[in-house]
């Protein structure tokens, strides 16, 4: 068979096989395209879930009549006209191939009037054969209609899903749209039937009312919201607790400038983030925007837009990490009872580096640790466990007694109550203590229920770890240095990263393109499986620019040591023991969650117990 160029209508299908996998995709194209309009209000009708009709109408511009043509021919767009265009793209659409892809494959209706024109017109494509335009009657901006979508692909359309299960992609996919532009109206009706409508929010409140629609009503007192800046980026939206994980990644969202994407840095750095507070199995629910110059980010990767590749991976990934770590190191035991709703905000400076960022409890109203009321008549107690886990590791630090001592002791009040007029700490008072497993307290919204060996396990975790920033780690030098073969870029990575790798106390250098020689290690990791150790670390070097894999394998050692140094469920607690235990979960971050993720209280309230007992009913 000789060359010779296809016909215009086979490119187009053949563009469509990578634009257009379903209704949902037709209805992603259609949306933004409304969006990059101006569109305040945005209809989609479907029915038969899109197999049938697609209509979306818009408020939005509208379209000139000498550029209906236009709109459906292949690469013929009005967001791009130079290559410094494209490097800085802020519209959602740029391609020009999805009109004139849809077109390809269905039957296709364009009605339009632009903004000052005094009639609409409108167009039909039929299999790729364009009509000539013809006046209408419509309001300002445009309806889209698209009928039977695939009638000339039959090998396409016998894959379509059933009609429910593709209408559950758009109606996914609306919500996803209407979480990055609050200030749209979007109405969703099928077979006729209205099915969704997002009013637009105008003020915080109502955007977080939208998130709720879209991720249940739960969710807005299981989070915290995340607003900081740094470094030229800002990163903004809500990140829920630990406790409201789920068993399937499907409630994450990360727009990157509005633009809904999935990125490999993106999901390494929350899940290192949420690494140390999550259970095994879980995954975390997040709502979150990433704003940044458009030139930092290349959109034109992927066909459906769906990927970006970012110029600065590094700097991406710690700066997510670290806001994201440090948001959650304040999910402290009775922040959520003190505030009401778990609301976190961050507050950051811009600078050229990344800032550490301070955090504020904006709603809560509990007074500073030094607050609550004490006697300092009372000697000071302790849990009657171990107070430095530290001194039986003594190869971890270099000399334990310049490693601080944090107290685990708390003098209470006289008789175990606050002064009068005084401030009742977020996790109250101890009551009493329930098959020597559980605390029961009382704070000022009712009863508190305690793991008493999940709460001092964390909290100890915690100051081993603290421990270990402050002290100094000791490396262990290998009695016959080890080569190790690894991929050329994995080599380069050793050499790049030489001095970060020594500070976490292994030492390791180049030895030709394709191979390292690891001479030192930490001697907290001694017995460890050092070759494989040394290739995940130079693996995740070579492919995020950073690694944790060090600090991962001795936190997971530090866990082990705080579990076995930690009070036994079993052990019988006296009320002031029970006491400081409170106080330590309150001064302690991510006391909210064991070191396996598993919660270490509960908050019931006075109205949830009266229910219990159909009180007021």
């Amino acid at each position: 068979m000789p060359i010779r160029p296809l016909p215009p209508e086979l490119i187009n299908q053949i563009a469509a096989g990578e634009v257009i996998e379903r209704p949902a995709s037709v209805v992603k194209e259609l949306v933004e395209n409304s969006i990059d309009a101006g569109a305040r209000r945005i209809e989609v009708d479907i029915e038969q879930g899109g197999s049938r009709l697609i209509r979306v109408r818009d408020d939005g511009g509208g379209i000139p009549r000498d550029e209906l043509a236009l709109a459906v021919a292949s690469h013929a767009t009005s967001k791009i006209g130079s290559f410094d265009d494209l490097e800085r793209v802020a519209s959602m659409g740029f391609r020009g191939e999805a009109l004139a892809s849809v077109s390809s494959v269905a039957r296709f209706a364009l009605t339009s009037r632009s903004t000052g024109e005094d009639a609409a017109w409108r167009i039909e494509v039929d299999g790729g054969r364009l009509q000539e335009a013809r006046p209408a009657q419509h309001p300002p901006g445009t309806t889209i209609e698209v009928r039977d979508l695939f009638y000339n692909v039959p090998a396409r359309r016998k894959f379509l899903r059933a009609e429910r299960t593709e209408f559950a992609h758009i109606d996914d996919l609306l919500k996803s749209l209407a979480l990055a532009r609050e200030g749209v109206d979007i109405r969703l009706s099928h077979n006729g039937k209205p099915v969704r409508l997002l009013k637009p929010a105008r003020d915080e409140h109502a955007a977080l009312a939208r998130v709720a629609e879209v991720l249940g009503p739960e969710f807005p007192g299981q989070s915290l919201r995340v607003d900081h800046e740094a470094a030229g980026l800002r990163l903004s939206g809500w990140v829920g607790l630990p406790t409201a994980s789920r068993s399937q990644a499907d409630q994450q969202y990360f727009y990157v400038n509005g633009r809904l994407v999935r990125d490999r840095i993106v999901a390494h750095a929350v899940r290192q983030a949420y690494a140390d507070v999550l259970f095994h199995g879980r995954h975390p629910v997040f709502v979150l925007f990433l704003t940044l110059d458009p030139v930092g980010v290349d959109v034109n990767v992927h066909p459906a837009k769906s990927e970006v590749r970012f110029r600065e991976q590094r700097l991406i990934h710690d700066f997510l990490f670290r806001t994201l770590h440090e948001a959650l190191a304040q999910t402290r035991a009775g922040v959520a009872a003190a505030a009401g709703e778990g609301s976190v905000a961050m507050v950051g400076t811009v600078g050229s580096g990344f800032v550490q960022p301070g955090f504020t409890a904006t709603q809560s109203s509990a007074p500073p640790m030094a607050a609550w009321p004490q006697a300092g008549s009372q000697s000071r107690l302790t849990l009657g466990v171990r107070d430095e886990p530290l001194a039986g590791y003594a190869t971890l630090f270099g000399s334990t007694a310049s490693a601080p001592r944090p107290s685990t002791s708390w003098t209470p009040p006289a008789d175990n109550e606050p002064e009068s007029g005084g401030d009742v700490p977020p996790l109250g008072y101890a009551i009493a203590q329930l098959k020597n497993i559980y605390v029961l307290a009382e704070n000022e919204h009712g009863m508190v229920l305690v793991d008493m060996h999940a709460a001092h396990e964390r909290i100890t975790y915690e100051k081993l770890k603290n421990g270990r920033v402050t002290a100094n780690l000791r490396s262990q030098m290998l009695l016959v240095p080890l080569s190790i073969a690894v991929s050329a870029r994995e080599a380069a990575a050793a050499e790049e990263h030489a001095d970060a790798l020594g500070e976490w106390g292994l030492e390791l250098s180049r030895s030709g393109p394709s191979g390292v020689v690891v001479r030192r290690i930490p001697s907290l990791l001694e017995g460890a499986d050092v070759a494989q150790l040394t290739r995940d670390v130079l693996g995740e070097l070579a492919q995020h620019g950073s690694s944790r894999r060090l600090e991962e394998l001795e936190n997971e050692l530090l866990s082990t040591m705080a579990c076995h140094g930690s009070v036994r469920a079993g052990r019988r607690l006296g009320i002031p023991e029970m006491n400081a235990l409170l106080r330590e979960m309150e001064a302690t971050e991510r006391s909210g969650q064991c070191n396996h993720g598993r919660p270490t209280w509960v908050q019931l309230s006075l109205g949830e117990l009266d229910r219990l007992f159909l009180r007021g009913r």
